[in-house]
């Protein structure tokens, strides 16, 4: 199975900058879209929310900006589950033009299940991890994201003596 598309949409004459191309926060805001189409697919759907007092938090995430995009493309995000545990998610999203399979984008997010009384840490229900499980086994085949577990920093050159 491919990456789970999970987020698709046209870049809005609000979202770009002078030079027609995508402001860097809407990239997030489009990634952040795409975590809530995630959430619904595992069941933490607003409903859920409701009844269980539980939601995710966005504990950290890099975002790697690879090529322009511009007023009016349509725009689509694929989501691949690159691990969990009983209260995590790690999780990679592409941004892609509709069609085409140049990634223009690139969101590596670390996500915590919390219950929302506290706010704390909480575990996964059972029918959540289930579908974790299921997603993990459908994506087996996927390759690792280039650009996964990227950290920001400067190489320096040898000093020479």
């Amino acid at each position: 199975m491919p990456a789970l598309t999970t987020y698709t949409t046209k870049i809005q004459p609000t979202w770009v900058d002078y030079n027609d191309h995508l402001r860097d926060a809407f990239y997030l805001l489009i990634f952040s879209y795409a975590t809530d189409a995630l959430m619904d697919t595992l069941g933490l759907d607003s409903q859920n929310r409701k009844t269980s007092g539980h939601s995710l938090f966005t504990l950290e995430l890099h975002l790697n900006y690879l090529h322009e995009v511009k007023l009016g493309a349509d725009v689509e995000v694929r989501t691949q589950l690159i691990d969990y545990d009983a209260k995590r998610l790690h999780l990679y999203h592409s941004l892609y033009r509709v069609g085409d399979e140049e990634v223009l984008a690139g969101n590596e997010q670390m996500l915590l299940h919390v219950d929302l009384a506290g706010p704390q840490a909480a575990p996964f229900n059972e029918a959540t991890l289930q579908r974790l499980t299921a997603l993990t086994a459908e994506q087996i085949d996927l390759p690792r994201p280039a650009l996964l577990g990227r950290v920001i920093g400067i190489k320096k050159a040898p000093i020479k003596p």
